[in-house]
C-alpha cells in the first residue's frame, strides 16, 4: 500500500492541474456538448450531460498525467538533451528482474488509465470492439509520440520516455474498459437514440439557444467567406473602404435572413441548427399571414437582439422564464 501512495503522490500536481483547467474546457466545449447530445439523444438528459462533463475531466487529466510537467528554463531535460526511446516490447521482463514488484503500479496505471476511454467509447459513443481499440491504440501512439519528439518539435529534445510498452498497456486498458461497457450494458442497457428524422415542435429554452448559436456559426463563416471575397473583388477595383464596409455588413444582414428566415421557412421551421439539434421554431401550425407574421417577428426579435441590442439576451430569457414561450410564439 505505501508503495502504491508514493507512486500516486508522484501525481498529484498532475491532477490539481487538470482540475484547474475542467471549469474553463468545460465552459468551451458546453454548447458543442449540448448540440451534440440533442443531434445523438433527441433530447438532454442529466445523466448524459454528467458523463459528457467527466469525459472531458478525463481527457484533461489523461493530457496532464501523461504530459505534464513541460520541460522549463534554459538547460536540463528536453532542452540540451533528451530521453531515448524504449522500443523493445520485451524491456518490462528486464525491468521486473532489476526492481521486483515496484514496477507493477507503472504497469498498472498505464493500464487503468486507457480504461475509461475504452468505457467512454462503449458506453457513450456506441462504438463497436475493435474501432474502440484502434481509437486507443492511436490516443496512446499520439502520446508516446509527442513524448519522444518534444511535443512535435516544440521543444529541442524529448522530455519524457516513448515507451512501446506502454503502447501496448494503454491499448489492453483501453480494450478492458469497453469489456466493462459491455458488461455493464446487459445489466443496464443504455438510453435509446434518436429517430431518424424526428423533430421536436416544443424546443426549451436550451435548446433553441444551442440551435441559434449553430446558426450564428454558420452565419459568420458563410459572411466572411462572401464578404471577404466581394471587399477583395471592391479593394481591387478601386472602391473605398466605406463602401466595403457598408457591403460586409450588407452580406451579413443578408445571411443572417437566408438562414433564419428563407432556410426555415422551407423546412418547417428548422434553421440548419435547428435540424441538427432535432428542432423545429414553430411550435403550432400557422398558415398564411399568420405564418408570414410569425417569422417576420422572429427574425426582428432574434436579429435585434443579435445586431444591435445585446441586452435584449437577458430579457428574452426572463421573458422566457415567466412566460415559457418566446415573444413570437405568442403569434
Amino acid at each position: 500500500m505505501n508503495l502504491i501512495r508514493r507512486f500516486l503522490a508522484g501525481y498529484t500536481d498532475n491532477f490539481l492541474l487538470a482540475l484547474m483547467l475542467w471549469p474553463l474546457a468545460s465552459l468551451l466545449l458546453t454548447l458543442p456538448i449540448l448540440a451534440w447530445l440533442y443531434h445523438r439523444d433527441g433530447r438532454l438528459r442529466f445523466g448524459s450531460a454528467v458523463s459528457t462533463y467527466l469525459a472531458v475531466l478525463y481527457v484533461l487529466g489523461l493530457g496532464c498525467f501523461t504530459l505534464y510537467p513541460l520541460p522549463s528554463g534554459d538547460s536540463g531535460l528536453g532542452i540540451t538533451y533528451g530521453v531515448p526511446w524504449q522500443l523493445d516490447p520485451l524491456a518490462f521482463v528486464g525491468d521486473f528482474a532489476r526492481e521486483g514488484v515496484s514496477t507493477l503500479p507503472q504497469i498498472a496505471f498505464n493500464v487503468v488509465l486507457f480504461m475509461p476511454l475504452g468505457f467512454i467509447a462503449g458506453r457513450f459513443l456506441r462504438w463497436g470492439f475493435w474501432k474502440s481499440v484502434i481509437v486507443g491504440l492511436l490516443a496512446s501512439l499520439c502520446i508516446e509520440a509527442a513524448q519522444g519528439t518534444g511535443l512535435f518539435g516544440i521543444y529541442p529534445y524529448a522530455f519524457r520516455t516513448a515507451d512501446v510498452d506502454d503502447l501496448i498497456y494503454n491499448t489492453s486498458g483501453a480494450a478492458l474498459g469497453w469489456a466493462c461497457a459491455a458488461a455493464l450494458a446487459r445489466v443496464l442497457p443504455p438510453g435509446a437514440l434518436a429517430e431518424e428524422g424526428k423533430v421536436t415542435h416544443t424546443p426549451g429554452f436550451i435548446r433553441r439557444c444551442v440551435a441559434f448559436w449553430l446558426d450564428t456559426l454558420l452565419v459568420t463563416l458563410v459572411s466572411l467567406v462572401v464578404g471577404g471575397a466581394i471587399g477583395l473583388v471592391l479593394a481591387m477595383l478601386g472602391v473605398s473602404e466605406g463602401v466595403r464596409s457598408h457591403a460586409l455588413d450588407l452580406v451579413l444582414y443578408a445571411t443572417f435572413l437566408w438562414v433564419e428566415l428563407v432556410a426555415s421557412w422551407r423546412h418547417t421551421g428548422s434553421t440548419p441548427g435547428g435540424a441538427f439539434v432535432r428542432m423545429s421554431c414553430e411550435t403550432r401550425e400557422r398558415e398564411g399571414a399568420r405564418r408570414a407574421a410569425f417569422y417576420v417577428l422572429r427574425v426582428v426579435v432574434l436579429g435585434t437582439a443579435y445586431f444591435f441590442f445585446p441586452i435584449l439576451w437577458p430579457v428574452l430569457a426572463l421573458f422566457y422564464l415567466f412566460a415559457r414561450r418566446m415573444p413570437y410564439d405568442f403569434v
